[in-house]
């Protein structure tokens, strides 16, 4: 190593404690500065009442990933956390009760088409080879940057040979007719922010990504792969201080040298990797005087995610008779409206968007004995809908639980014994989400590549950007690669051992 860095890195996300732990394995002098009183951000975990839930991301795919985190402080993922293979990787319901369960295998999915639509058997198998395509041109580029318009347009002519220039759900009908089935095969972008309706298709990827190494779950919930980040962490010699909030990136001479705490106490650093989100970070942590009009005005005008309700809840009975799996999606028949309610008007409609998440299917350890854990996600928009959350939150979340009562779990309000709700306004005011967009900057071609903020700040030397707001985007295995990104810039040093691991990792 050329030399030791004292490095500062603000939130521990998932984005955040990528880079740290490379950063911190590498030899240098890492700090995580954290708001919360625990690690994770979107990812905290909530406990009450002996339920465990998970505030953020449930969908956790490329083990290769942890492992070569672990590897490269000479670590076993196996001994800081257990992950567990999940089929379905979704539970797919339809308006009318009946579901579609989307697994791995792709001879089994094509028997799933089968129930609902024998003729689109055969459109479904070209597909799945069109996104397995997009695939293999793509995802090499989700671990790159893009720091120059030159750089990005070299995929310009991939993009229009594999169709990528057309929506998902335009991707879709082009292989499938059912109305259902093309909701099944053009999900995907909602776990990202995007709306399948004008989503780029190049985001399919991420229906190869789960087929290539499989959606799992961590025993203990996506909070043990929190924690075991955390002691790999500490294992490499980082430092973390929890309840820190930052309050201001100290900038001189459009270089980054430190931060600033809400104490008023600062702290110098070499280099300085923002896990915040990116507009906030611009916006907010930085001082106005120093920041571009110009670059300002972009930032404003781009376009955010859709924001989220999230209700969590324990049971007093298991549910394990339940028509729910694992992960259950339940879009509705109105699939378009539902979509153009939420993106386009920003309003809430009649139909519901909702994801439900039950870990005690798969997990013992994540509630007390013999009783049931869920959380339901419902999309909504974010907070341009001018949404009174503070008022209508009691009966928004009770239509929610209504109709899950009414439709998979019978007696449902009366067998609670543990909840806890956030909505829009917990994204903007507690996780610094501008405008409470829970995916932050929200995914488009325009607003993808060399056009989305790249992880090394093209205003300020010595700034870093990581996270779903920056390249590649939003998504775990996108915000892990961001951080590994952002330390290939901060210690180049490091990139022929990351390389030696991710061999070592292939050959397994």
């Amino acid at each position: 190593m050329r030399s030791k860095k004292k490095i500062a890195v603000i939130g521990s996300g998932f984005g955040g404690l990528s880079a740290a732990i490379r950063l911190a394995a590498s030899g240098h002098d890492v700090t995580i500065y954290e708001k919360l009183d625990k690690l994770g951000g979107r990812a905290y975990q909530y406990e009450k009442n002996g339920f465990k839930f998970d505030g953020g991301p449930t969908v956790i795919t490329a083990p290769h990933q942890y492992d070569e985190l672990f590897a490269l402080a000479g670590k076993n993922r196996s001994d800081y956390f257990k992950l567990i293979p999940l089929d379905p990787f979704y539970r797919v319901f339809k308006g009318d009760g009946r579901h579609f369960d989307y697994v791995r295998d792709n001879s089994r999915a094509e028997q799933e088409v089968a129930r609902f639509s024998p003729s689109d058997v055969e459109g479904y198998k070209r597909f799945i080879q069109g996104t397995t395509d997009i695939f293999n041109w793509f995802h090499p580029f989700t671990e790159r940057t893009f720091p120059t318009f030159s750089s990005f347009a070299r995929i310009f002519p991939h993009v229009l040979t594999t169709g990528t220039w057309r929506t998902m759900y335009d991707y879709a009908a082009q292989f499938v007719k059912d109305d259902f089935i093309r909701q099944v095969c053009s999900f995907h972008p909602l776990l990202v922010g995007g709306n399948p309706f004008d989503t780029p298709s190049i985001y399919g990827l991420i229906i190869q990504f789960e087929k290539e190494w499989g959606i799992h779950y961590a025993e203990g919930g996506t909070g043990a792969i929190v924690n075991g980040l955390g002691r790999l962490f500490a294992d490499c010699g980082g430092t973390v201080r929890l309840n820190t909030p930052v309050k201001e990136i100290v900038i001189r001479n459009r270089k980054a040298v430190g931060v600033r705490l809400e104490d008023g106490s600062w702290e110098e650093a070499d280099e300085v990797v923002s896990n915040a989100d990116v507009t906030f970070t611009m916006k907010n942590l930085i001082p106005k005087r120093e920041l571009p009009a110009a670059v300002n005005l972009r930032l404003s005008t781009m376009e955010y995610s859709n924001s989220l309700v999230v209700h969590y809840f324990g049971t007093k009975v298991s549910y394990e008779s339940s028509s729910l799996q694992h992960h259950n999606l339940m879009l509705g028949d109105d699939y378009r409206k539902l979509m153009s309610d939420i993106f386009r008007r920003k309003k809430l409609g009649k139909q519901l968007g909702l994801y439900v998440h039950m870990p005690s299917r798969t997990d013992a350890t994540i509630s007390p004995e013999g009783c049931g854990s869920f959380y339901c996600l419902s999309l909504v928009p974010n907070l341009d809908g001018k949404i009174d959350w503070d008022n209508i939150m009691p009966e928004y979340t009770a239509t929610v639980m209504g109709y899950l009562e009414e439709n998979y779990l019978p007696g449902l309000t009366s067998n609670i014994v543990a909840e806890h709700s956030i909505n829009p306004l917990h994204f903007r005011d507690t996780l610094n989400s501008y405008k409470g967009a829970a995916f932050s900057i929200k995914p488009s071609m325009m607003q993808s590549g060399y056009f989305r903020p790249q992880v090394k700040s093209k205003v300020f030397e010595n700034l870093y950007f990581v996270g779903a707001g920056a390249h590649p985007g939003a998504g775990v295995p996108a915000v892990l690669a961001s951080g590994k990104i952002a330390a290939s810039f901060i210690a180049p040093e490091y990139q022929e051992q990351a390389k030696s691991v991710s061999l070592q990792l292939a050959v397994r």
